[in-house]
């Protein structure tokens, strides 16, 4: 150990002051490698220069320091804060490791007049409010479809500007007609009464179940007594929805309100902390984390480190925080509780399970991903089954797709290690073969697809798979010899009655296992070829449709319509624009006739 550096940091330590504070390590580079927060600044700093460390990792840490630095706060709750601020930023080597690599879903009530509530993982501070983490999805969506049940909430992301609802921009779709939004667009549902159930939900989302039932049952009564029994029928079902809710939620004293409750487990590399929201005797929320320990870490600081962290999510803590045990710490606004009997024991046990199965399910998943990948296994199944040379790691599929002769089109589908390769998917007008002809067609489309690759010197597959029996095959085979590509690649034909396997010149056909999981991939890959072909090929027919109403305006051609598509994206955005927009892309000449032509008979 460096001398001369030992008594330079104690000449640093010796001024240090006796106040809360963060202090900051850094190494002859200049990086920070600790953050710490102390109660008296001088004391704890000192303490890693005066004493021998039994830990490995802080003696270690102790030879690195070069530079101390260290901020005064006024409190420990700020000191605690400004330390876990500083980890994030920072990220030092030494100091324990959040290990939550996965966003967790939120419920979000946009900031918008009348807002949308749905599911979201991205958290952007624009005004509107969330509810979460989540760590369950299941019960995101379970509490989206009580919703839904519940109020008429709009689905859209049009702007309901007041501006716009009056100048009457919008028109009904069809959640109004199917009784699902009581269209605010066109002014028909008041901002009052949206508001009101967009207060309920957030108290439904808060716990506070109970004073949405009491309102309501206010609410029923009062249409009752104006004999408005419709009315009152809605909210009585309403009602039914809510409590049933409520009784599946509540699992302790129901008179228990605004707990939160945290409790940790630990092993010689890592530490869990479980959290959960109580709210009128329900746990709304429940969130697990890990902690990467780095040096040697008290329980209690890390049980510090994941209540800040969960503060700095749910924006709030209770007042009353239950826990394991009593931290060396103490919170301006929340007080610390260790229960030894009653609900809140009961509670905490009910976290300390939450927090033990987690750790169990992160030990088998390490022991899982010790094992031969799946993907492996099932891509060496393949190549066993099918007698191939060489594993198949990708492998493309075709299918060809027309209705009596038109708009015939075709699909290659793209699987990398046995699994969909979505963005590698590819659609094919045929250019050359007029009228139903599969074979001619399928033979076009592989010499097309492969003459690309190999011109573009893109990487080839190891298998394709012809969606068709010998006849499509053959034709594929065609293709391939004529790129000197047999032999290079393997190819196959499944024929859908049988699911019979061809091979180029074998006239017996292969049949796989029905419960092998090569045949489910081949398969996979058939529907999946299919599925984007039919849609590609509806969606052309579509257009053409669309053009050719378009074409029978007078004056508009090719450009026109290339022009409208380009600004209003569908054929009924078209006809339900205004004039005066259609007169701004089109000019007035054009806009005006298009206009007239969808409107003449209004």
């Amino acid at each position: 150990m460096n001398v001369d550096r030992i008594g330079y940091l104690k000449s640093k330590v010796a001024v240090l002051p006796n106040d809360p504070g963060v202090y900051q390590y850094f190494d002859k580079e200049g990086v920070i490698i600790y953050v710490g927060k102390a109660k008296n600044l001088r004391k704890r700093v000192s303490s890693y220069f005066n004493k021998n460390h039994d830990d490995g990792k802080t003696r270690v840490l102790v030879n690195k320091i070069h530079e101390i630095e260290h901020i005064v706060v006024e409190t420990e709750e700020d000191a605690l804060l400004l330390e876990n601020n500083l980890i994030k930023k920072y990220q030092p080597r030494y100091n324990v490791l959040l290990k939550d690599d996965k966003s967790f879903p939120w419920i979000v009530i946009k900031y918008e007049n009348f807002p949308r509530v749905f599911q979201t993982r991205k958290f952007i501070r624009d005004g509107s409010v969330y509810f979460g983490p989540y760590t369950s999805v299941h019960m995101v969506r379970t509490l989206l479809d009580l919703f839904r049940q519940l109020y008429p909430l709009r689905t859209c992301k049009s702007n309901l500007s007041l501006e716009n609802i009056d100048a009457g921009k919008f028109k009904v779709c069809l959640e109004y007609h199917i009784g699902k939004c009581k269209a605010p667009c066109i002014g028909a549902y008041s901002l009052e009464q949206y508001h009101r159930n967009i207060d309920e939900i957030k108290n439904i989302l808060k716990g506070n179940v109970s004073t949405v039932i009491k309102y309501m049952k206010t609410l029923m009564m009062e249409y009752a007594e104006k004999l408005e029994f419709e009315m009152a029928e809605d909210i009585k079902q309403r009602l039914v929805l809510l409590e049933s809710y409520q009784s599946k939620s509540t699992i302790v004293n129901p008179k228990m309100h605004n707990v939160d409750v945290f409790s940790i487990t630990s092993d010689e590399s890592s530490s869990f902390v479980n959290f959960l929201r109580v709210v009128s005797g329900s746990v709304i929320q429940s969130h697990t984390m890990e902690f990467k320990k780095r040096i040697e870490e008290s329980e209690s600081d890390i049980l510090l480190y994941a209540i800040i962290e969960i503060q700095n999510r749910v924006q709030q803590l209770a007042k009353e925080i239950i826990v394991p045990f009593q931290p060396e710490f103490h919170f301006k606004e929340s007080n610390f509780n260790v229960p030894l009997i009653g609900d809140k024991k009961k509670l905490l046990e009910l976290s300390e399970r939450n927090v033990k199965y987690y750790r169990l399910e992160k030990i088998m998943q390490k022991m899982l991903s010790k094992k031969v990948n799946r993907d492996e296994r099932v891509v060496a199944q393949i190549q066993k089954d099918l007698r191939l040379k060489v594993p198949p790691v990708h492998i493309e599929c075709f299918d060809n797709s027309n209705i009596q002769g038109t708009n015939p089109v075709a699909a290659c589908v793209v699987f990398k290690n046995a699994k969909p390769s979505k963005k590698e998917y590819r659609h094919f007008n045929v250019k050359t073969v007029i009228g139903a002809n599969d074979f001619a067609s399928m033979e076009e489309i592989i010499y097309r697809r492969y003459k690309r690759l190999l011109d573009e010197e893109q990487a080839l597959p190891q298998l394709i798979v012809i969606d068709g029996g010998k006849g499509q095959l053959g034709a594929a085979v065609n293709s391939l010899s004529k790129l000197d590509l047999m032999g290079q690649i393997a190819v196959i034909g499944i024929a859908k009655r049988l699911e019979e396997i061809f091979f180029p010149g074998d006239p017996v056909p292969l049949y796989i296992d029905k419960n092998s999981e090569s045949l489910k991939v081949i398969q996979h890959l058939r529907n999946e070829a299919h599925r984007f072909g039919i849609t590609f090929h509806r969606q052309k027919r579509s257009i053409n449709f669309i053009t050719s109403e378009l074409e029978n305006i007078p004056g508009v051609g090719p450009a026109t319509i290339e022009l409208l598509f380009k600004e209003f994206k569908s054929l009924n955005i078209i006809k339900g624009t205004s004039l005066e927009n259609l007169q701004a892309v089109l000019g007035n000449d054009k806009g005006n006739k298009v206009y007239s032509y969808f409107n003449s008979s209004k």
